[in-house]
Formats: structure tokens, C-alpha cells, sequence
């Protein structure tokens, strides 16, 4: 299995400057199907920049309907459907995604529905896709509909939070999860209402336990503060592999044992275009941004504990 992040940038304003990509991320060869989840603005552009084909996809996920998880669903469910001319797949997510609630969505056509299965997901709501479980799994965020999700095979789980605050039984909606993904989207104990700082998070982690745990979906603020010294501060609290995500970033997973899931070094297929086109002119400023990938990769397997 294979996650790879399209973007790890959250919030409005995050989302507004793109200071961190807001594309979501894929889950690729769990049972041997791919998923995206939650694909924001640029989810289609970032799958071919860092490599993934949006046509192979066996499933989408949206948590909730805010734009930074939902702006790229239609076009990946073209791309998913071959433009509309097959029909394969499942979208997945919240009742507001497909049907709208009050102010909030709904954020499919009724077009776009038609050549996928279509799941709305509820806290415990369970249902068995190609020898997987999907779990949907409950969110303090606004919409009461909001969900995040666990998906299960073959013993190995793993959860999502989607948005949302921390609350007294949501650690009993991850528990056993092997990892662990949730967005974090403050450090420390700047909590904003609907959303967890990583003070929480820590908490999180320390009731669920989880082999690994990711953080993602980060606003200004956090960004700011840097995520990776945020991951590290929990990591030497709770003893659990922590880590910050960060755009383009791809673990190949260990099913064995999570921890030690490999980091991928990924190829910005953007800046080698680029490069190729543009060499004589602008060749020392693709050669750094294409080292910047390279660099981040090197300096979170040293911290990974990988040689």
C-alpha cells in the first residue's frame, strides 16, 4: 500500500494563498484499489505532478462539502468514469456532499452521480466494498452530516478523522487503527472551534495508539509554527512514529509494521517539464525547486530513522 500527499495545506486561508497545496490525498493498492480523499482545489494537477493517474481510481472520498476538500471531485469522477462513458467506482462521504443540508452542499451533480456507486457514510455506518470495510466515523465540525472515516482489510485499519474538534468518544471511532491520519490544522493549544490543534492530536494518539501517526490539513498558523517540530514534540512524548506531511510526500507502507514504512523520493513531473523547455533560461531555479523535493525527503528519513 502506498499514500502519497497531493496536498497538506487547509483552512481558507491556506487554501486562498496556496501555501500549501490543497489536493487531498491518495490511498493507492489497499485491497488493490486506489482511493482519493477529500480533493480540493488542484487534486487533478497534482496527481500528475507527483506521478498518480487520476484514471485509475476505484473510489472517492469527500468529507464533508467545504471547498478545500471537495473543489476537484467532479473531474476526478470524470477521470474515474472515463469522462462519463464507464461506469466504475464509488463516491463516498457525507450527506451534505450528496444530498446538501441547510447551507452546505450538495457538492456532486446529479450527472456526475450517475456511473459510480454512490455511499453516504454516517458515524458507524459500515459497508463492505471488495472485501473492505468502510466505517464511517463521526465529526465535530459545523454540519452534523460531516464525517471522516477507518477502512479495514484483512485485519489492518486505517482511519481518518477528517475536520474536526476533538471530543470525548472520538478516540472510540479510531480505535485499532494501525495509522492513523488526521488534520491538525493549529499547533500546540491554539485550538479553533470545528478543528484540532496538535495538543490534541497528541491526545488523540495516546488513547488510539496507532503503529503511525500522520498529521496533515495545516492552516497559517501552523505553518508558521513549522508542523515538523510540532510531529517531533508528540513523537518524543507518546513514543509513537509522528509525522508532519508535507506536498508530494509518498510512504510506501509496511503492513507488517507501519513504523517503519519507507519514504518514496517522487519526481515533480512540473519542474521537469519545466526544466526540459526552459533550461537556458531558467535552469538554476528548477534545479533548486526540484532539489527542495529531494531535500525534504532526506531530511525526513534521517528523522524517520531510516539511514
Amino acid at each position: 500500500m502506498r499514500i502519497t500527499f497531493l496536498g497538506t495545506g487547509g483552512g481558507r486561508f491556506a487554501t486562498i494563498s496556496q501555501k500549501r497545496m490543497t489536493g487531498g490525498f491518495r490511498i493507492d493498492d489497499f485491497n488493490g484499489k486506489n482511493y482519493h480523499i477529500d480533493p480540493g482545489p488542484g487534486a487533478l494537477v497534482r496527481s500528475y505532478q507527483f506521478g498518480v493517474d487520476p484514471k485509475r481510481l476505484d473510489g472517492i472520498f469527500v468529507s464533508h462539502a467545504h471547498t478545500d476538500h471537495y473543489t476537484d471531485t467532479e473531474v476526478l469522477i470524470e477521470a474515474m468514469t472515463r469522462g462519463m462513458t464507464k461506469e466504475n467506482g464509488v463516491i463516498m462521504g457525507s450527506r451534505s456532499v450528496f444530498e446538501g443540508f441547510k447551507e452546505w452542499g450538495p457538492c456532486v451533480s446529479k450527472y456526475h452521480k450517475t456511473n459510480s456507486e454512490n455511499l453516504i457514510l454516517g458515524p458507524n455506518k459500515s459497508k463492505t466494498l471488495d472485501n473492505m470495510t468502510i466505517k464511517g466515523t463521526k465529526t465535530v465540525h459545523g454540519d452534523p452530516t460531516y464525517v471522516g472515516f477507518q477502512m479495514e482489510h484483512d485485519d489492518f485499519r486505517l482511519s481518518y478523522t477528517a475536520d474536526t474538534s476533538y471530543f470525548d468518544k472520538l478516540p472510540n471511532y479510531h480505535k485499532n487503527a494501525n495509522i492513523l491520519i488526521a488534520s491538525v490544522i493549529r499547533p500546540g493549544s491554539k485550538s479553533i472551534k470545528g478543528h484540532m490543534s496538535s495538543d490534541r492530536f497528541l491526545q488523540l494518539i495516546e488513547e488510539v495508539k496507532p503503529d503511525l501517526a500522520i498529521m496533515t490539513h495545516f492552516g497559517l498558523k501552523m505553518l508558521n509554527a513549522n508542523p515538523i517540530l510540532e510531529a517531533k514534540n508528540i513523537l518524543s512524548k507518546t513514543g509513537i512514529k509522528t509525522i508532519a506531511a508535507f506536498d508530494g510526500m509518498s510512504l510506501d507502507i509496511n503492513l507488517v509494521n507501519p513504523a517503519k514504512s519507507k519514504f518514496i523520493s517522487l519526481k515533480d513531473n512540473v519542474a521537469r517539464s519545466f526544466k526540459t523547455s526552459q533550461q537556458s533560461t531558467f535552469g538554476s531555479i528548477i534545479n533548486k525547486k526540484e532539489n527542495n523535493y529531494n531535500n525534504k525527503v532526506v531530511s525526513y528519513t534521517r528523522d524517520f530513522g531510516e539511514k
